[in-house]
């Protein structure tokens, strides 16, 4: 019969445990943990982060900047936390932040706002289905003042609703404050779909997610409708400063951009960028992020233009930046740590971090698609990339 991993149900954050599993695990493999099992943090301020804890797993940590923002949140110049171990990528984003801020800083705006839940009810017939589209715009109120029972800073935006066959979706939009809000939006959700299992007659079943909500993991609707914070960070780089630090001109930029563009859409790529989750990886681990929102996070849309003095427009659109500043792993005690370098720490800070991150996720994409036409990519990961 298999063992069991050890567990405590009366205290089961405690060293003792941790290191009860530590050494069953080193029983059952043979595999030392000593690196595993060094760290600061009490077991205790993991609670309801993690099960089964034995350790930490340490990624290294760098920094780049300063990163000049010009936000509505975060103004000023910020040196950002990025925990990663890939090589180079240190190096390529504190070079992006160096142009970047010599061009006068990044202009960040937070456009959108939501997070999502969306259930699916099914009926009879389409018919049946469509009656319920109308009164459930007709009772939106009520509905909501269901949903926002279960949160304080929760609020029930507006109900989209999808048709197929004999169901109805409904995609729910919540604004979350500083949380990440999928757990929040769940819940407030679920008591709002139970709410009219017991009002509105002839619904066979309901899911309480239908998955149109498509949580971690990209999707079109998030693109075009947002998850998260819908974010656009934009500069306007001189062309003498462009060829002076990167060694490109704003015209061979622009014309590898085009060429990028085609690229991406035969490769049917969720973004047109080059690398916006090597960025948000690194700062979501340095700050105690869901990390799994990457994937949806990732996703982004770049656009180039050249004005009229020759000088290089960038910007970066991330439609499903999905980020927190408050519950979640920002409460581990390095993720504090981190959150409190860049002033984003606790309530009111969730847009300031989201600017931080687009400002720092464009320095790393001029600094790649330069690296790529400059033909210095490969030898710069030869240079900082390798381990020898």
């Amino acid at each position: 019969m298999s063992e069991r991993i050890p567990r405590d149900s009366d205290n089961d954050y405690s060293e003792v445990m941790a290191q009860q599993r530590r050494d069953f695990v080193e029983q059952k493999t043979s595999t030392k943990l000593h690196h595993i099992g060094h760290y600061s943090i009490d077991p205790a301020d993991t609670a309801g982060n993690i099960e089964n804890f034995i350790g930490v797993a340490q990624v290294p940590m760098g920094l780049i900047g300063p990163l000049l923002v010009n936000g509505e949140h975060a103004q000023g110049e910020f040196y950002v936390p990025m925990a990663t171990s890939e090589g180079t990528l240190i190096a390529s984003y504190n070079r992006g932040a160096r142009l970047l801020r010599e061009s006068g800083g990044i202009k960040v705006t937070v456009v959108d706002d939501a997070m999502q839940r969306a259930p699916v009810f099914i009926f009879n017939d389409a018919r049946e289905a469509r009656e319920f589209g109308i009164w459930v715009e007709q009772n939106f109120d009520q509905i909501a003042a269901q949903a926002e029972t279960t949160t304080s800073s929760g609020k029930l935006r507006n109900i989209e609703q999808y048709a197929a066959a004999r169901m109805r979706y409904l995609r729910f939009n919540f604004t979350t404050g500083d949380a990440a809000g999928q757990n929040m939006v769940g819940k407030a959700t679920f008591v709002a779909c139970e709410w009219i299992m017991q009002t509105y007659p002839g619904i066979q079943r309901y899911m309480l997610s239908g998955a149109m909500d498509t949580d971690k993991k990209h999707s079109q609707i998030n693109t075009l409708h947002s998850r998260g914070k819908r974010v656009v960070a934009e500069v306007v780089i001189p062309n003498a400063l462009l060829e002076k630090v990167m060694g490109v001109s704003a015209q061979t930029l622009f014309k590898s951009r085009q060429i990028t563009q085609v690229g991406s859409f035969m490769a049917g790529s969720s973004s047109t960028g080059a690398h916006a989750a090597n960025g948000i990886a690194a700062v979501f681990i340095a700050t105690g992020q869901d990390a799994a929102n990457v994937a949806e996070s990732s996703s982004s849309i770049v656009y180039a233009d050249i004005d009229d003095q020759g000088n290089y427009y960038l910007s970066i659109t991330l439609p499903s930046l999905i980020v927190a500043t408050y519950g979640g792993g920002t409460g581990l005690p390095t993720q504090q740590e981190c959150l409190n370098m860049l002033g984003c720490n606790g309530v009111g800070k969730v847009h300031k971090l989201a600017e931080i991150i687009a400002a720092t996720v464009l320095a790393g994409e001029v600094s790649l698609m330069s690296a790529v036409v400059a033909g210095d990519w490969v030898t710069s990961h030869d240079a900082l990339g390798r381990n020898r």
